[in-house]
């Protein structure tokens, strides 16, 4: 009788306990980094999807990994938006578009990345690793742009 009525108590300590952490805890993927919250945006932003005028939508949670994956790769070299190899060429606004074919909007970036060449694209970029497919996703690379842009638009001293 112990037992049964010990277990059973148990069970429904368990439940409880899944309960409230399911309902008490957002799921990782849809928390947001203190700085994107700050910096780049509180709600879903709109973005230049390409030249042709396509938008695509990003949650803050996406800005986030874009920021996790930059950190985890790029950061070594582009500290701040800055280019270590070429401090004369950062990640500023002004110079993903002045670059050839400009880089200021998602999928130009992304082919970048995917296929780096020099800032005026006449030869291969030796310094950038190109990001495959088997490396980053389609969606991670496009949150890893998303990133990259906003904080070009809005980060104070991004690229500086």
């Amino acid at each position: 009788m112990f037992r049964h009525n010990f277990l059973r108590s148990l069970v429904i300590l368990m439940l409880t306990w899944i309960g409230w952490a399911v309902f008490s805890f957002p799921a990782q993927a849809e928390t947001a980094d203190p700085y994107v919250l700050r910096y780049l945006a509180d709600e879903p932003v709109e973005m230049a999807r390409d030249r042709q005028g396509q938008t695509q939508t990003f949650t803050p949670a996406e800005l986030s990994e874009g920021k996790d994956l930059f950190a985890n790769n790029c950061l070594s070299c582009h500290t701040g938006g800055r280019t270590a190899q070429y401090p004369t060429v950062s990640l500023s606004l002004k110079d993903l578009k002045g670059a050839s074919p400009p880089r200021d909007n998602i999928s130009n970036l992304v082919a970048y990345m995917r296929h780096p060449v020099s800032y005026d694209g006449s030869d291969t970029n030796y310094w950038c690793r190109e990001v495959t497919e088997r490396w980053m996703s389609e969606s991670q690379i496009e949150n890893l742009a998303a990133f990259l842009l906003r904080a070009a638009e809005t980060a104070p001293n991004w690229g500086e």
